[in-house]
């Protein structure tokens, strides 16, 4: 049996044969097939942390694949009253098929994994956001930019960044982060990456000058600068994070025909201008879009190697 907690787990051959499994779901989605890959399975979907996309993706996905989401908020389930992770782990995968959470500490999905009959899907933690950045490198293929390319992460130096690490050491190409001094990536992760950077000859490079960063790339993503949970830290985040707005400028210095990526929700005037944002409104609405389809391919994935 296999998790879905960070892609440091998987080889580039399996995290491919995943985003190949989700396009060719994609296409029979798009042609109304809808196959019952997991026919009368249940996805129980915890949530310590609120989320649009995350919700209906996974939701609308088990249902799509014949199956039954159960939404479980935190504040409805025990756990939200103090039961142990690994007593609600033990409990919940007895009665459902796969689990997905999505909360703020990895070290409690990792320990709900640990005891769980069942596959567990990270849908988000603050240390990894991996099915976005999956979702992402599947939007790059199919915008043609999966070819060698150079990535370019300006921003916070959070989930995103961390995944985005992991998915550059897995599949070999050039990645280049750039954050503020105070907001930089874990340093454990980054070496991690770096070490199996070693093995695929992936190339990254971080540092805090967000232009140097774009020059030339065929990729430009970023994040919000203030995650949930950081309300508090809105006023210094702002001020540490000027000069790292994803604007028109900034693209330019980018290869012509460079796509820009957003996980959502956007700020505009933050981390994206308006302009960026709206011209690159179809690669962005693609990528969202593609979080339902990649979650299918990962939730068939994870079921078939059980």
């Amino acid at each position: 049996m296999r998790h879905f907690l960070t892609l440091k787990d998987f080889t580039k051959e399996e995290l491919l044969e995943m985003i190949t499994l989700a396009q060719k779901i994609k296409v029979q989605t798009k042609q109304k097939k809808f196959v019952p890959y997991m026919q009368n399975q249940t996805l129980g979907m915890i949530f310590e942390k609120s989320s649009t996309r995350t919700r209906v993706s996974f939701e609308t996905g088990i249902y799509q694949l014949g199956g039954v989401g159960l939404f479980l908020s935190s504040n409805d389930i025990q756990l939200g009253r103090g039961e142990p992770m690994k007593d609600t782990a033990r409990v919940i995968s007895r009665m459902v098929d796969m689990v997905m959470i999505r909360t703020f500490n990895q070290s409690d999905i990792e320990e709900f994994a640990q005891f769980s009959k069942v596959p567990v899907v990270n849908g988000l933690t603050d240390s990894y956001h991996p099915v976005q950045v999956m979702t992402d490198y599947m939007t790059m293929i199919e915008y043609g930019k999966d070819q060698n390319p150079v990535v370019a992460y300006v921003g916070d130096g959070n989930n995103m960044a961390h995944s985005w690490l992991m998915m550059s050491a897995k599949m070999g190409f050039e990645l280049r982060i750039a954050t503020p001094k105070d907001y930089a990536c874990d340093e454990s992760i980054v070496a991690d990456a770096l070490e199996l950077a070693k093995i695929s000859g992936a190339k990254i490079i971080i540092n805090n000058d967000p232009k140097e960063a774009v020059i030339g790339c065929d990729v430009v993503t970023t994040d919000t600068w203030v995650s949930m949970g950081q309300e508090d830290e809105k006023e210094a985040r702002l001020k540490a994070f000027d000069g790292y707005i994803v604007d028109e400028d900034m693209m330019n210095m980018a290869k012509d025909d460079a796509i820009f990526l957003h996980c959502l929700p956007a700020y505009r005037g933050y981390e994206v201008s308006e302009e960026v944002f709206e011209e690159h409104s179809d690669e962005i609405f693609d990528e969202a879009e593609n979080r339902l389809h990649a979650q299918k391919g990962i939730m068939v994935w994870l079921d078939s190697h059980r």
